[in-house]
C-alpha cells in the first residue's frame, strides 16, 4: 500500500492514507486514554465506597458485640437463677414422681395378676371347648367306622378288647393288670384284675357273642329263632369262661364278662333277662364300659388304701417334717412382719421431712426481691418458722437467707 497516495480532500487539501491512518491512531489513542481515566475513576469511587461500608460494618459488628456482651451476662444471670430453680423443681418432683411410680408400680402388678387370671381361666375354658368340638367332630366320623367294625367278627372282637384295655389303662398302674396272661391250665383270659392283700387275680373276658344278637334285628321273618340262638350262645359263653378261667386258688371265684355297649347291656337287661339270671348263677358277671369303669374305680381305692397302709409311717414323718417347715415359716414371717413395720415407719418421716422442704421452698419462692423491707419481713419469718421447725424435730437448722445481689442468680 502507497501511503502518500490521496483518499480524499477536505477544504482543497488532499488527505493521504498515511494522514489518515495517523488521524486514526490519535483518536484510537484518545479513546483509550479515556476509557483507562473512566476506570480509574469508577475504581476509586468503589474503594471509597467499600472503605465507607466497612467502616460502618466494623461499628455495627462492634455494636453487636457489645449488644452480646451484654445478652451473655443477663443469658448467664438467668440461667445460674434457673439453675438453682430447676435443681429445686426437680428435685420435688423427683420425689413425687418416686411415690407416685410406687403406688403405679403397685396397681400395675395387681392389674397384671388379675389379666393373668382371667386370660389364664379364659384359655382353660377355650381348652375345654376346644376338646369338646374335636370330640365330637371325632365321633361324627367315628360313627360309620363302629358299623363297619361292629359287622365283622374278628374286627368286633378287637374292638371289644381295645376298648376293655383301654378303660383298665386308664384306671390302673401297669402294675395293677395283665393282658393275655397264661394260666396254669394253659388258657389265656383277655385279662386279669391283681388284687390286694395277695388275693387271687380277678378275670375279665372280651369276647361276647354278638352274631345272633346281630341276626335278631337283621333278620325279621325268624326273629324268635335267633333270639334263641342268640341265648344258647351266651349262655355257651358263659360256660366257657367259668369251666376256663374261674380257676380255684388261682383266680378269684367271680369273673366279668365285658359287653362293649351300654345300649346292648340294657337290651340284655330287658330282653333277655333270663341270660342275665343264668350268668349270675354261674358266677360271671355282666358289665358294661361304665360298670367295668365303676368296678376298677373301686379296686383302685381299695389298692390305694393299701399303698397308704403300708406307707403310713413314711406319711407320719413327713407330717411332722412339714409341720416343723410351718413353725419355721411362721418364725421368719413374724420376723419380716417386724422389719416392714420399721420400714413402714422410716419412711412416714421421710416423708414429713419432704413437706417441709417443700413447703419452704414455696415460701422462698414467694420472696420478692426487689423491696427490701418486705423481703426482711419474709426472711425473718421464715427463719423463725425454722427455729420452730428445728426445736420440733430436733434435726432441722435454721437456714440464713441471702438476698441475691442485683443481676445475679
Amino acid at each position: 500500500m502507497n501511503l502518500s497516495e490521496p483518499l480524499f480532500q477536505i477544504s482543497g487539501r488532499w488527505i493521504t492514507v498515511g494522514e489518515a491512518m495517523v488521524a486514526a491512531g490519535a483518536c484510537l489513542l484518545i479513546v483509550l486514554i479515556l476509557l483507562v481515566l473512566r476506570q480509574s475513576r469508577a475504581r476509586r469511587r468503589a474503594e471509597r465506597a467499600a472503605h465507607y461500608h466497612a467502616r460502618e460494618l466494623e461499628a455495627r459488628i462492634d455494636a453487636l458485640l457489645n449488644t452480646q456482651a451484654e445478652m451473655t451476662g443477663r443469658m448467664k444471670t438467668m440461667a445460674e437463677h434457673l439453675g438453682a430453680r430447676q435443681s429445686d423443681l426437680m428435685r420435688s418432683l423427683n420425689e413425687r414422681l418416686d411415690g407416685f411410680g410406687h403406688k403405679l408400680g403397685q396397681s400395675m402388678a395387681q392389674s397384671s395378676q388379675t389379666t393373668q387370671a382371667s386370660l389364664s381361666h379364659l384359655h382353660e375354658r377355650l381348652g375345654i371347648i376346644d376338646r369338646a368340638q374335636k370330640t365330637i367332630t371325632d365321633l361324627s366320623g367315628q360313627v360309620g367306622a363302629l358299623q363297619q367294625i361292629l359287622s365283622n367278627k374278628q374286627a368286633r372282637g378287637a374292638f371289644g378288647q381295645g376298648r376293655m384295655e383301654a378303660i383298665i389303662q386308664d384306671a390302673l398302674p401297669e402294675t395293677g393288670y395283665a393282658f393275655q396272661a397264661t394260666l396254669s391250665t394253659g388258657s389265656r383270659p383277655d385279662c386279669l384284675i391283681f388284687m390286694p392283700n395277695g388275693a387271687p387275680p380277678l378275670v375279665i373276658d372280651a369276647k361276647f357273642p354278638l352274631e345272633a344278637f346281630n341276626r335278631i334285628r337283621d333278620e325279621e321273618d325268624d326273629a324268635k329263632a335267633a333270639a334263641q340262638q342268640f341265648r344258647r350262645d351266651v349262655a355257651k359263653h358263659v360256660l366257657d369262661i367259668r369251666e376256663r378261667y374261674l380257676l380255684a386258688g388261682e383266680t378269684q371265684d367271680t369273673a366279668f364278662m365285658f359287653v362293649p355297649s351300654e345300649s346292648l347291656f340294657a337290651e340284655l337287661h330287658e330282653n333277655f333277662s333270663d341270660i342275665v339270671q343264668k350268668a349270675n348263677r354261674a358266677r360271671v358277671v355282666i358289665v358294661s364300659p361304665s360298670l367295668l369303669m365303676l368296678s376298677i374305680q373301686v379296686i383302685q381305692s381299695i389298692l390305694r388304701d393299701q399303698r397308704m397302709r403300708e406307707q403310713a409311717h413314711v406319711i407320719q414323718a413327713e407330717v411332722r417334717h412339714l409341720m416343723e417347715d410351718v413353725t419355721r415359716l411362721d418364725e421368719r414371717v413374724a420376723k419380716l412382719q417386724q422389719r416392714h413395720t420399721q420400714t413402714g415407719e422410716a419412711i412416714g418421716q421421710i416423708l414429713t421431712t419432704t413437706g417441709k422442704i417443700t413447703r419452704r421452698g414455696e415460701r422462698i419462692d414467694a420472696l420478692d426481691l426487689g423491696e427490701e423491707g418486705e423481703a426482711a419481713r419474709d426472711v425473718a419469718i421464715v427463719a423463725g418458722d425454722d427455729v420452730e421447725q428445728g426445736t420440733e424435730d430436733g434435726d432441722v437448722l435454721p437456714i440464713p437467707l441471702r438476698r441475691s445481689e442485683p443481676g445475679g442468680a
